[in-house]
């Protein structure tokens, strides 16, 4: 007989059936009125055929009886699916409280970094911050807007000018700028503005103090400049000289530059480590023991875990290590020669000032042996060369 509904809701099994007394266990089973179906033999010699649910069971007496013994071969029918659709259930509401454990836990604010923060106490705008809504464990949709936040938070500590809000995941970093009072400038005594090298005036600007001395003259150190003494012998005034003087000054340098520059090449070996990062902590998972190069470079990516657009406090980090070796090429001796005057150049003018200019430059000697170039060079820089002298020091000597 087919398989009717009926026989479909109360469950359906296909069972195989294999032993000496196959047709005996038949005739036992229909004497018994139960419903055997789709009764096959296949090649092997097995019984092929359907069975309802409550029938299988009541079938396995007469499998001892007969001396068979029973395979099942397939299920179907209303019970089978019923378990097929609570099994699905319960991995789906797994599946469910998972993202929206996953999703409560990304909405809360785990940490709070305070930056540029000096003369504020942490704890204090921690306090202060929480009096706005914004400390750990809050949740994420209950802060107020950073714009309005930023401004409450300004508004709320004194001694700041600025406070900036910003949210990263599950972090939340507050950067102070603080407010700045100027110092107050300490009483000026009485000085000249003196050479303080040998130079050849460019420009002089005295905005107190009487001027000495003219564009283009030469000075040796220690030469008044600006002089803080207004007025003649019998009546004068003491101020404190102050004005910018400007001339050309000679700088000699011994320069020596290598012939060879050492240059870093990838060898090709690598390793990798894997970190596991869980709310801010990271966990070596891969990767373990001592680097087995003795010069490398590491490369380190980060990756956070997310859902749409809500970042999650979860994440890997992947850390290439390359090894490297240091090689020397040469370096073709005029490269070297220019390689060396711009670094002498480079310090000339970080000593001389932000303001100074390289005017002229002499190259009065060079050589080339063991490997470098070995030059003279004579410098004309333009700088300031002015520098105080108290009068009372002065007047004292």
């Amino acid at each position: 007989m087919n398989a009717s509904w009926l026989q479909w809701v109360r469950g359906i099994v296909t069972i195989r059936v294999r032993g000496e007394g196959l047709e005996l266990l038949v005739n036992r089973a229909l004497a018994k009125g139960l419903q055997l179906w789709s009764i096959s033999r296949t090649s092997g010699g097995e019984l092929v055929c359907q069975v309802t649910v409550g029938d299988f069971f009541k079938l396995r007496p007469l499998l001892k009886e007969t001396g068979c013994r029973v395979h099942v071969a397939g299920r179907k029918g209303m019970p089978f699916w019923l378990r097929r659709v609570e099994k699905r259930l319960f991995f789906g509401a797994g599946l469910v409280l998972f993202f929206v454990g996953m999703y409560l836990l990304s909405s809360l604010i785990w940490s709070i970094d305070v930056k540029g923060n000096e003369k504020l106490s942490e704890e204090h705008i921690l306090k202060v911050a929480k009096q706005q809504g914004l400390y750990p464990f809050q949740w994420s949709f209950r802060l107020p807007d950073t714009s309005d936040l930023q401004r409450d938070l300004t508004r709320s500590l004194p001694g700041a000018a600025w406070v900036g809000v910003e949210k990263r995941g599950t972090k939340i970093t507050i950067q102070i700028v603080e407010t700045t009072k100027p110092a107050p400038s300490p009483p000026v005594d009485p000085r000249h503005i003196i050479a303080a090298a040998d130079a050849v005036v460019t420009d002089i600007q005295a905005e107190t103090g009487r001027p000495v001395v003219n564009r283009n003259q030469k000075v040796k150190r220690g030469d008044v400049l600006i002089s803080g003494i207004l007025g003649d012998e019998n009546h004068n005034m003491l101020v404190p000289a102050h004005g910018k003087v400007r001339g050309l000054v000679w700088h000699e340098y011994e320069i020596a530059s290598p012939l060879t520059r050492k240059v870093q090449v990838y060898t090709g070996e690598t390793m990798t480590r894997w970190y596991g990062v869980a709310f801010g902590r990271a966990l070596k998972v891969s990767g373990y023991g001592k680097i087995p190069y003795q010069y490398f470079e590491t490369i380190r990516h980060e990756e956070q875990a997310a859902y749409r657009t809500w970042s999650l406090p979860l994440g890997r980090i992947k850390e290439t290590i390359r090894e490297v070796r240091l090689d020397k090429i040469p370096v073709p001796a005029a490269e070297a020669k220019t390689i060396g005057l711009n670094q002498a150049r480079a310090d000339i003018l970080s000593k001389a000032g932000a303001d100074a200019v390289v005017r002229a430059e002499n190259i009065l000697h060079e050589k080339t042996e063991n490997g470098k170039v070995y030059m003279k060079v004579l410098f004309e820089v333009e700088q300031s060369i002015a520098a105080e002298q108290p009068l009372v020091q002065m007047q004292g000597e």
